[in-house]
């Protein structure tokens, strides 16, 4: 099938997308695609021409042409045990159809961007599908941001709504997710009047909150309500039509935009289209995960990130598969929490990320023998290569030696490629390595889902990715292919990290770091780190007079933590009387990693400006505060 989908993609996709609903058929061909810059516009079109709606194929036909209608969509689990519930495909379509009316009945009409921040509650999917439903595009974003974070993003796509909740607990810890959303929204008026005119609401918590640690919190909504924007969600859906008439989109119509750290440091608005992303979701969840219509699925990830999109969402829903919606912490209330979930429902199928199971492993194998994990049949793992100590500890302790391990890169699928997809190891001058080789990662012809473009942005699309070496979609990965075939994904050759999964850009730590009064300059570099896989560290230069004390060093991750999010904060942040740089001006992130690592093999250092800072950062290593 791989063979037949690269040497004759046309008839390949042409026989598949049999397996979908098409209000109308294409009207050229069904892949249509330029790579080379040196030859005009980059673009690919799937299916150009033809119309559907994501959102019917998922749950209409699933309810109408089958008797799939009762059959579970998720198992919600919140933050605390108890707090759980069963979502039908009917139920689902009902809850999807009535939303899609309520942001009809507001004014939201096709091609409007949408902006979603909420935890992973039911009404994050309704919310998206009901997007979906009616041509609007969704731009999630994920419930760990900072206000700066989402306010950046709705201007960018500027979001005409935004869909949040009162607030969420994650583990014991009370998150106030209404009122940084509106300071995302005050920040939004301030930063270019922007003014989003309808916020809705999510009564996650209820009006009166539980307890926590003793103390009764009051209710969220009455401090934080604005009359003139705010909208509450349950009040809306209560007298909303449970039908909805699905709008019939163009193929290439834009599904959804999903920020992605840039490497300049502004956020990159990703977008993604209708039939390509629907087929592709569909298609690699049947067929990497196994899937059979018994299977009850589990995939860890935050539906904020793109893993979540495709396979908590999209996929899943599309093959008519049971899954487990996840809230809370998997660690909360008890270490085993992950283990109970699998032996409640008997998940036959587990997605999760190498930083999780690093945690797990730290813990032993005491709270995975206290559960039954025999329904598990596959494991799998995403977001960041994994160790072979993690892979070998999830192999035999959580599959007991029985589970295959799905290792995903979701540029490819899979470490053999999937679908559609040609990959290239290419040298620094592009030209194209054969047999086994190390190098740049690129592909040589697109598969379906394949971004479209960096939304408002095409020039910094092109560049991102085609200019380098015309003709290929180059990744920002490099890899090394063995000789069995396999590619093993080594790491970015830009400056991103790859913290918990979590992909973010230096340039965007870097930018919140310097906004503090007594920083000159500063540069940042991953380094490892035994559960997150890479952490960040930070060499801070300082204006004169200024030192780095233990104050400063908090003030500085707590700048991050207010313009990122959490998941950003610095776990080193080193004094820099100066940081290595080439005669151009440059600094040399390579050798910042070396330091940062205390490793003393730094490779050519000819080009630097000035090549004593190096001993001086080394003499300093230690003093980083973590």
């Amino acid at each position: 099938m791989h063979k037949k989908s690269v040497e004759n993609p046309e008839e390949f996709w042409g026989e598949l997308v049999q397996e979908f609903y098409w209000n109308s058929p294409p009207t050229g061909a069904i892949l249509d695609y330029n790579f080379d810059v040196t030859k005009g516009n980059v673009y690919v079109n799937f299916m150009k021409g033809a119309t559907t709606n994501i959102c019917y194929n998922l749950l209409d036909r699933k309810t109408q042409e089958t008797d799939q209608g009762e059959k579970i969509a998720y198992y919600w689990e919140g933050n605390e045990p108890h707090d759980c519930s069963a979502i039908t495909y009917s139920q689902l379509l009902t809850e999807v159809c009535k939303f899609a009316n309520v942001l009809r009945s507001l004014g939201v009409q096709k091609g409007d961007r949408v902006a979603i921040y909420l935890p992973v509650i039911p009404e994050l999917i309704y919310a998206m599908l009901a997007c979906a439903r009616i041509g609007v595009v969704h731009s999630i974003v994920f419930a760990g941001f900072s206000a700066e974070s989402l306010c950046d993003r709705i201007l960018d796509s500027q979001c005409i709504l935004l869909v949040t909740a009162d607030g969420f607990y994650r583990g014991e810890k009370l998150i106030n997710l209404k009122q940084i959303a509106d300071a995302a929204l005050e920040k939004c008026k301030c930063k270019k009047g922007f003014v989003v005119k309808r916020c809705i609401v999510v009564q996650h918590l209820g009006n009166k909150l539980r307890k926590s640690q003793g103390k009764a919190h009051c209710n969220i909504l009455q401090l934080f309500w604005n009359s003139e924007t705010d909208m509450c969600w349950e009040f809306l859906m209560k007298n909303a039509s449970e039908q909805c008439e699905p709008e019939w989109v163009d193929a290439e119509h834009p599904l959804f935009i999903l920020y992605t750290s840039g490497s300049t440091g502004k956020p990159k608005g990703v977008l993604h289209t209708v039939a390509g992303y629907l087929i592709y979701t569909a298609i690699s969840f049947k067929y990497i995960f196994d899937y059979h219509d018994n299977d009850v699925y589990w995939c860890t990830a935050d539906i904020g990130w793109i893993t979540g999109h495709s396979y908590v969402t999209y996929g899943p829903l599309a093959n008519g598969a049971t899954s487990v919606l996840f809230e809370g912490l998997l660690l909360y209330p008890h270490v085993g929490r992950l283990y109970e979930i699998i032996e409640k429902y008997k998940v036959t199928k587990l997605y999760t990320a190498p930083t999780v199971i690093r945690m797990l492993m730290r813990l032993g194998e005491g709270p995975v023998r206290k559960f039954n994990l025999k329904s598990l049949k596959i494991l799998g793992c995403a977001g960041e290569p994994i160790n072979p100590e993690a892979w070998t500890w999830y192999y035999n302790v959580i599959g007991n030696g029985q589970c295959p391990i799905m290792d995903t890169f979701w540029q490819t699928e899979t470490t053999f490629p999937f679908f559609g997809v040609l990959p290239a190891v290419l040298n620094e001058h592009g030209e194209e390595l054969q047999a086994e080789a190390e190098g740049y990662l690129a592909f040589k012809q697109p598969w379906p889902s394949i971004l479209r473009t960096v939304y408002g942005d095409n020039e910094r699309f092109e560049t991102t990715y085609f200019k380098q070496f015309p003709g290929f979609y180059l990744t920002g990965d490099s890899c090394r292919r063995d000789g069995d075939g396999y590619y093993w994904i080594t790491g970015r050759v830009d400056d991103m990290l790859n913290v918990s999964g979590h992909l973010l850009s230096s340039a965007e730590v870097e930018s919140a770091l310097s906004e503090h009064s007594a920083v000159a300059e500063v540069a940042v570099v991953s380094h490892p780190h035994p559960m997150k896989g890479e952490c960040i560290y930070c060499f801070v230069t300082l204006k004169d007079g200024r030192e780095l004390t233990k104050s400063i060093s908090d003030e500085l991750k707590s700048k991050v933590r207010q313009k990122i999010g959490p998941i950003a904060t610095p776990d080193f942040i080193q004094n820099a009387p100066g940081l290595p740089k080439t005669r151009s001006g440059k600094i040399m992130r390579r050798i910042l990693r070396r330091i940062a690592c205390n490793e003393k093999e730094l490779g050519d250092v000819s080009t630097l400006i000035d090549p004593t800072v190096v001993d001086v950062l080394f003499s300093q290593r230690g003093q980083a505060a973590a």
